[in-house]
């Protein structure tokens, strides 16, 4: 049993295959909450701070996730809407924190039976979690964005950077790239070594770095920066396109 707490068809907005139309499964729960990405929201009259999908992060919305307690429902779900779309999207699977749900059945069942019948499978994680590839040797087929936070998520080092899970995933993964959310000031102070650092652990890996921002306000006050950055350091700059055309994360 695992949860979604959105599930829709859209275009993949940002990283290695930003543009690329994508079905989106979205979960929910994550281990990090990163208060730093500063993205405002209220429960019961108290303001708190996190990232851009704090409805997916912030268990106090988890009265508003749906629970997948069968993959054969899901499966039949999305087999109709791939009908309905007229050919096989790539799926997304993005959170919160997917990969929370590796080891649940159900979550397996889905992922292996859509490998099945081939389509393209990305998990958006933030690369802490532990994966077994030879337990579950599905994991194998798939593409892991690893959105690494640094320390202007407000994480402690040690709760947002797992060396294990990331050499795992470097070794057994099909396909794997680094996806950094970056802001002005972590590009005038740490971003640099603290990338360098990520990129010891994991060698050739393609580096891309996108503005912080849940809207279209707060990427603009961060992108030139970023791309400045880019191009200095030679690492992939990656918009946030949803952002810039619908001004939201939610749905779409």
């Amino acid at each position: 049993m695992f949860y979604l707490t959105e599930q829709f068809f859209s275009i993949q907005g940002e990283g290695k295959y930003a543009g690329v139309p994508s079905y989106f499964l979205r979960t929910g729960g994550c281990n990090l909450s990163c208060p730093g990405f500063g993205a405002e929201y209220e429960v019961n009259g108290e303001v708190r701070l996190g990232c851009d999908t704090y409805f997916a992060v912030d268990g106090h919305f988890s009265s508003s996730w749906e629970k997948i307690s069968s993959s054969d429902v899901l499966i039949t779900q999305l087999k109709h809407e791939f009908e309905n779309i007229g050919y096989l999207p790539h799926i997304v699977i993005t959170g919160g924190e997917p990969l929370m749900y590796a080891k649940d059945e159900v979550f397996y069942a889905v992922v292996k039976s859509m490998l099945e019948h081939d389509v393209k499978i990305t998990f958006e994680t933030n690369g802490t979690i532990e994966i077994d590839f030879n337990r579950y040797p599905a994991y194998k087929a798939c593409t892991f964005a690893l959105s690494l936070k640094l320390a202007n998520s407000g994480e402690p080092v040690q709760k947002r950077l797992h060396h294990q899970a990331l050499k795992n995933v470097h070794s057994h993964a099909k396909e794997a790239f680094l996806k950094f959310t970056i802001d002005t000031a972590l590009v005038e102070t740490t971003a640099l070594d603290e990338i360098n650092e990520i990129i010891e652990i994991l060698p050739d890996v393609e580096v891309y770095c996108m503005p912080v921002g849940e809207s279209r306000d707060s990427i603009w006050k961060n992108d030139r920066a970023v791309f400045e950055f880019c191009m200095k350091h030679n690492f992939h700059y990656s918009d946030r396109l949803h952002i810039r055309v619908f001004d939201t994360t939610q749905g779409v």
